[in-house]
């Protein structure tokens, strides 16, 4: 009897088995050139793997959200799979290209429970995103499995959160472990794009676009799992400190919610949640001119961008107002500032920024203006010169009086906001960063992030979002001896790919590794002034400032020419050269010219590079800026000089350690 029942029991059992595998659905969806294929599992749970001329990129994941305590898309089964192809031109108003091609094939998976998932195929990678039809606003997201699952211990480059007491209160500004997998820390909480290196030269950036109304995805280990990491997220602040000076916000504590389901501009249905990205590359020269995150990011919302003016800023903060040989005191003040409208003036300088100190930080009042400070008289002063003014502030201040501030200020003639430590990606941090967005866009005012996380394709929704910071900029030298030139080879292949960045560069003062210090009243950069220069081409940041302060850069006018001589947008960009972490070469076209921007670790090096971009069989003239025969010894020392190029003939330029160059073909 008992082996009797001991049958029926496996008969059961293996009939259960046969059903649930019944269920499972697979599916694909490849890149318009075929390369990337995307395959899909449905059965008890989602999960996706992705290959890339038939080697694996990712290995199956498992992905999933948790709304109102219910797993999603969980024990359902799919009731349709549509797919679609799409292809066309975007033109990008304030980018490094004036058009891009958007070309795509797309499976949208719509399961019998009301949710969805979209994945989408692209020549440049791969990504998904989950929606649904029926959440309604209050509804609660309390988690998110986003794994990424790798078949072998690949070496990674992992920005980690430097604050330990909260990793997910950070500025979003750190340089890059260089690890396997298996070596990633277990209790590191690092923020993306996070950069994974694959067989045959290839890599994978792990990133996301259009985060609207959610919050940012941060990465850690994903214990119990050999070589995985996987996403991980702020929850909503229950309890918030404020600064009593600055009127920073610091958060105390928790909820156990990740976002409430909120009324936006992208909650129409189907509720659309962020999209999850992998950038692929086949070589480290495709990944700064990686298009992903921005073709996923929502189309503008600015209907006409005309008025949005890209330019180059004389800033004060950096150089610490530190002006010289006048008959006045430098500082916050009238005076001062007509000194620097004064130097943008002579120099073509499109913008002065007022940076923290103009308004009085007591009270976190953004409507209030120092004494020392006559504003309307700097603005009348500037627009007689035709250079207009930015304003700093924290991004809560700002908030707090959002529209009395962007309808008087943009009255009076101010040109936008300089905000500044947000330090979260939470949802209401997310959500701020696109009401300030939005409003401003409203008044015709540009907005630069500081203490920012990376654009996450916000600069396609609001053009007149300019500059993201979410980089470990030249400000760090004023602290800090850490090594500033490895990053600025690592940083254009991983995170720049995300967007443009608030880098803030210009140092006139230059110096060699072992002669550098850090110095907050008179910092110098790490490398040569050739370096330097060359960070206006190789760095995208259409509002780009010029750090140092006047009276040096008035004393090296051969260096400023060529500085304010650059463009800060671009109608076509290229990387010819280069090598994560080593150097790279960067050309990119405004018009007719072309210039090209080469910047190189500690490690000197000689390039030779393939001008076979220019028009053939014609000589270009050029000017050269690039390190002097004793850079090494003096990192002040450059050559300008006039050369003739050729498409068919390469060009070989020698840089010193921690070097660079520029070049400006006519």
């Amino acid at each position: 009897m008992k082996k009797i029942l001991t049958l029926v029991s496996l008969c059961l059992i293996f009939c259960n088995a046969y059903s649930i595998n019944a269920k499972a659905k697979s599916y694909t969806v490849a890149s318009p050139d075929g390369k990337t294929i995307v395959a899909i599992i449905m059965d008890n749970a989602l999960s996706y793997s992705v290959t890339h001329n038939g080697l694996e990129v990712l290995a199956p994941s498992t992905v999933s959200m948790t709304i109102n305590g219910i797993v999603l898309p969980g024990r359902t089964t799919v009731k349709s799979a549509k797919k679609t192809t799409v292809s066309n031109i975007l033109n990008t108003p304030v980018y490094k290209a004036s058009a891009i091609r958007e070309e795509y094939n797309q499976i949208d998976l719509k399961f019998h429970n009301g949710f969805g998932v979209i994945f989408r195929a692209y020549n440049e990678g791969a990504a998904y995103r989950f929606y649904s039809a029926v959440v309604k606003e209050g509804d609660k997201v309390t988690a998110e499995g986003a794994e990424y699952n790798f078949g072998k211990d690949r070496m990674t480059y992992i920005p980690y959160s430097r604050r330990q007491d909260n990793p997910f209160q950070t500025s979003f500004e750190s340089r890059y472990d260089v690890a396997p997998l298996s070596e990633v820390r277990s209790n590191g909480v690092a923020f993306s794009p996070v950069l994974v290196c694959l067989d045959n030269g290839m890599k994978v950036a792990i990133s996301e676009s259009d985060l609207e109304a959610y919050p940012g995805m941060f990465l850690t280990k994903n214990e119990g799992s050999a070589y995985s990491i996987k996403g991980i997220f702020a929850n909503i602040p229950s309890q918030i400190t404020v600064h009593p000076t600055r009127c920073q916000e610091k958060v105390a504590s928790y909820s156990d919610v990740m976002a409430v389901i909120s009324a936006t501009a992208s909650s129409k249905e189907p509720r659309l949640f962020p999209w999850r990205l992998l950038a692929i590359t086949e070589k480290d020269t495709d990944l700064p001119v990686n298009n992903l995150v921005y073709l996923l990011g929502s189309p503008s919302r600015v209907a006409d961008p005309s008025w949005i003016k890209p330019g180059k800023v004389a800033w004060d903060w950096w150089n610490n107002w530190g002006i010289t040989g006048v008959d006045f005191p430098a500082g916050i003040n009238t005076q001062t500032y007509k000194y620097f409208i004064d130097f943008a003036s002579a120099n073509g300088i499109e913008y002065v920024v007022l940076d923290e100190g103009w308004s009085s930080p007591k009270g976190g009042d953004i409507m209030s203006v120092i004494p020392e400070i006559d504003l309307e008289e700097l603005i009348s002063y500037g627009k007689s010169r035709e250079v207009d003014l930015i304003l700093w502030c924290v991004a809560f201040t700002l908030d707090k009086k959002l529209e009395e501030a962007c309808k008087h200020y943009s009255e009076m003639g101010i040109k936008g906001f300089k905000v500044d430590f947000m330090d979260r990606d939470d949802q209401q941090v997310v959500m701020m960063n696109y009401r300030i967005a939005e409003m401003a866009a409203k008044y015709k005012m540009l907005i630069d992030y500081h203490g920012m996380y990376k654009p996450a394709g916000m600069n396609r929704t609001f053009p007149n979002v300019i500059n993201f910071e979410g980089v470990w900029g030249l400000e760090q030298m004023k602290w800090s001896t850490e090594d500033m030139m490895t990053y600025d080879v690592t940083f254009p292949y991983i995170r720049m790919f995300s967007g443009p960045v608030d880098y803030t560069q210009g140092a006139m003062r230059n110096s060699i590794k072992s002669d550098f210090t850090a110095n907050n009243n008179n910092p110098m950069s790490q490398g040569t002034r050739a370096h330097q220069v060359a960070t206006y081409v190789v760095f995208d940041s259409p509002l780009v400032m010029l750090c140092d302060n006047p009276t040096i850069y008035m004393k090296e006018q051969e260096t400023t020419d060529y500085i304010v001589s650059i463009p800060t947008v671009w109608d076509e960009t290229r990387v010819i050269a280069g090598e994560v972490g080593k150097y790279i070469v960067t050309a990119r076209r405004s018009g007719d010219k072309w210039y090209i921007g080469a910047l190189t670790g500690w490690e000197g090096r000689e390039v030779t590079l393939n001008l076979d971009f220019l028009t053939a069989g014609k000589e270009h003239k050029a000017l050269l800026f690039r390190d002097g025969v004793n850079a090494n010894r003096s990192a002040t020392d450059y050559k300008v000089e006039r050369i003739n190029v050729k498409s068919d003939e390469p060009l070989t330029v020698k840089m010193a350690n921690g070097g660079g160059f520029a070049l400006i073909i006519e």
